[in-house]
């Protein structure tokens, strides 16, 4: 055999022995220095593996899903709003009726000397999750650069104001437009994030005719929607739907090409009630909105805020209609209340499978479920203070009473509050710790 071939190398195993033998020890050199460092910066977090030394050995790395990061970080994406308590807040409101000059005059219960103050110090408590108190700059931030509209009837005005006043805490809106009796239909812009908010006013959604000293009747076409807000959906980013009062109303119910459905608490016509009718001009209006944003690629959000309870305890031009001064601990939702809440829960969940059938990922809706929470409040409302110092000159014989709407400041702020964190929960504010 040849001397020279490298399998009869006598010196080959002792060879690569050797070097092995000093690039160990020459490693360990290099490391020192780096682990010395490292201790003497974090002395309470330096550990120690192989796979330090050798980062390249087969090793499985499983990164968490978003859910999981979100478990993590202390954020479901899901929040069961509708199941919770009242608990006491001395912080109160982030405003006054002195402070928000946006307020509708009978929803100023401070201003027009409603004397007690405990209805202001109460924030709602879900059971299974947290809901943060409004942070006006974080709700600013979400809807910057976009257009944000709120729909239906007087509750819907209602929670619009309790959002200006807490977003003017920072940053004043400008009214743009004003239109309409009581100035039912305006506009507001604020400067600082460009952002726009509108009010429109559409007791029904659909098409309808109020009634009026000719006919004591509304009439609904519950086929059409009603494009006084419904043209301009393509210019809307997040929608807030508020109404169901005025369903309770003698009305003449229309289906396509005018035929005649019925009416409810009125003559000439079958008697057909309001519960299905009510869901008929939810299910009109949400596939309006599905299909037109379907063919609108930008984001959009679609709110519905369920039915809010009155608390009417009497006749309504009686003293004591709404006297309470405290919330209720517990109050079954039931009855109309019960069932007008479900209809809206039940038309958003069948408009959600709509989005699915279109393949819009760029739509969501979502039920503001406020039903339980504004049963409790029957100490929120104005009262006799829808009108100003009602009682300067003792009680009379009949008394105004508003057990409807919500004093502002008060529960109605509340909304804002679960609406806030609905948006924080799709991405919003959370987005940068999920990405």
């Amino acid at each position: 055999m040849k001397m020279g071939s490298s399998n009869n190398n006598p010196f080959k195993d002792q060879t690569n022995y050797s070097f092995t033998n000093k690039l160990f020890p020459y490693t360990l050199y290099a490391l020192l220095p780096i682990a010395i460092i490292h201790l003497y910066l974090n002395p309470f977090s330096f550990s120690f593996s192989p796979t330090d030394l050798f980062p390249y050995t087969n090793r499985i790395t499983i990164s968490p899903s978003k859910e999981v990061l979100r478990k993590s970080i202390g954020l479901e994406t899901s929040c069961d709003y509708s199941n919770g308590t009242w608990v006491q807040d001395n912080l109160g409101p982030l405003y006054n009726g002195t402070t928000c000059d946006t307020i509708k005059n009978g929803q100023n219960c401070m201003v027009y000397g409603r004397p007690d103050k405990d209805y202001l110090n109460w924030r709602w408590k879900p059971k299974n999750c947290k809901l943060p108190r409004f942070n006006p700059n974080s709700f600013l931030k979400l809807v910057k650069n976009k257009h944000i509209a709120f729909v239906g009837d007087s509750l819907a005005r209602n929670q619009l104001e309790s959002l200006l006043c807490m977003m003017g805490t920072i940053s004043k809106p400008q009214l743009l437009y004003t239109d309409g009796e009581a100035n039912k239909n305006r506009k507001w812009h604020i400067p600082s994030h460009n952002i726009n908010v509108s009010i429109y006013w559409s007791p029904f959604l659909v098409k309808g005719i109020e009634k009026n000293t000719e006919k004591d009747f509304n009439t609904l076409y519950l086929d059409s929607v009603d494009e006084k807000w419904a043209k301009d959906l393509e210019f809307i980013d997040f929608l807030v739907l508020s109404v169901g009062h005025w369903y309770l109303h003698p009305a003449v119910y229309h289906n396509g090409n005018n035929v005649v459905l019925g009416c409810h608490y009125c003559q000439n016509y079958t008697e057909i009630g309001f519960y299905d009718v009510f869901g008929k001009a939810l299910e009109t209006t949400f596939r309006k909105i599905v299909e037109r944003k379907g063919q609108n690629g930008n984001e959009s959000s679609v709110f519905l805020t369920t039915f809010s309870p009155a608390h009417f305890e009497g006749e309504w031009d009686k003293f004591g209609a709404c006297s309470k001064t405290q919330p209720y601990k517990e109050k079954v939702l039931e009855g109309m209340d019960a069932e007008m809440r479900k209809v809206g829960v039940e038309e958003v969940r069948k408009a959600k499978l709509r989005v699915e059938e279109f393949g819009n990922s760029n739509l969501r809706l979502e039920a503001l479920d406020i039903s339980g929470l504004a049963l409790l409040r029957a100490d929120g409302h104005p009262g006799p203070y829808m009108n100003p110092f009602p009682f300067a000159n003792g009680v009379g014989e009949r008394v105004q009473n508003d057990c409807v709407h919500w004093c502002l400041p008060g529960p109605i702020d509340t909304w804002n509050e679960i609406l806030l964190d609905v948006l924080k929960r799709w991405g919003g504010e959370y987005k940068g710790k999920l990405t």
